[in-house]
C-alpha cells in the first residue's frame, strides 16, 4: 500500500504499546475512548495509520521514538514552489516572475484552501508561499497545520499579507512560517529570500532548524 509514493505503516494496538511504552490494554483504551484514531480489521483486530500515531503522540507531548522519527523528517520537494493566493492576477504574476528568475524550478498554483491541500500532498513543495488572507479561511491556521504535519517533510513557508499591521507578522511567524512579506511586494526581494532558503536546506535534504 503506498500513499503519495510512500510506503503506509500501519501499526496493530502491541505494537503501538510497545512503541508508546505501555500495556496492550492501555493502547486499546486510547483508541476506544477516541484519542487514537485507528480502523478494525475484518478479523476484528485494531489497526493504527503510522500519521494518525505521530499526531497521537505529539498533543499528549510524548516523545516521538526514533523509528517513527526518520519517517517525519522525509525532506519535501526542494525544487518544487506552491503559491496560495486567490488573488489570480497576483499569483499568476508570481508565477511568471519565480518561473523566468528561477527555470530550475517547478512553480504550482493553488488558488483557495481546498486546492491547496491536494497540491500540498500531492507535490510536498519545499516553498509554499501563502497569502495568508484566503477567504473563508483561518490563514494562521493552514500555516500550523502544515508546520506540524510530518508528511509534508518541513517546507519553508512564506507568508504574504496586505496587512501593514506589524503584531500580524509577529503572530505568523510564531506560528511557524519562515518569512512574511507585505504587500505590494518586492518581487526581487522575494526571490532571493527563496534562493536563500532553498540554499540553506537543500544540502542535505532536511531541516535542521
Amino acid at each position: 500500500m503506498a500513499k503519495n509514493g510512500k510506503k503506509v505503516r500501519i501499526f496493530s494496538a502491541l505494537e503501538v504499546a510497545n512503541i508508546c511504552g505501555v500495556v496492550n490494554q492501555t493502547a486499546i483504551n486510547w483508541i476506544k475512548s477516541g484519542y487514537l484514531k485507528a480502523f478494525v480489521t475484518p478479523g476484528g483486530q485494531y489497526r493504527v495509520y503510522e500519521e494518525d500515531l505521530l499526531e497521537f503522540l505529539k498533543s499528549r507531548g510524548m516523545k516521538i521514538p526514533e523509528e517513527l522519527e526518520s519517517e517525519e523528517t522525509e525532506s519535501p520537494e526542494w525544487q518544487r514552489v506552491l503559491i496560495v493566493d486567490d488573488d489570480r492576477d497576483l499569483n499568476h504574476v508570481l508565477k511568471r516572475y519565480i518561473g523566468r528568475k528561477m527555470p530550475e524550478l517547478t512553480v504550482l498554483q493553488a488558488f483557495d484552501g481546498y486546492e491547496a491541500g491536494r497540491m500540498l500532498s500531492e507535490w510536498r513543495p519545499g516553498v509554499i508561499i501563502l497569502d495568508i488572507n484566503l477567504p473563508g479561511i483561518d490563514g494562521h491556521k493552514l500555516c500550523r497545520k502544515i508546520k506540524s504535519d510530518p508528511g509534508l517533510g518541513g517546507p519553508v513557508i512564506i507568508g504574504i499579507t496586505g496587512l501593514g499591521d506589524p503584531s500580524e507578522s509577529e503572530s505568523l511567524l510564531k506560528e511557524g512560517a519562515d518569512a512574511v512579506h507585505t504587500k505590494p511586494l518586492d518581487l526581487e526581494n522575494l526571490v532571493e529570500e527563496i534562493k536563500t532558503f532553498i540554499k540553506r536546506y537543500k544540502g542535505d535534504g532536511k531541516r535542521n532548524d
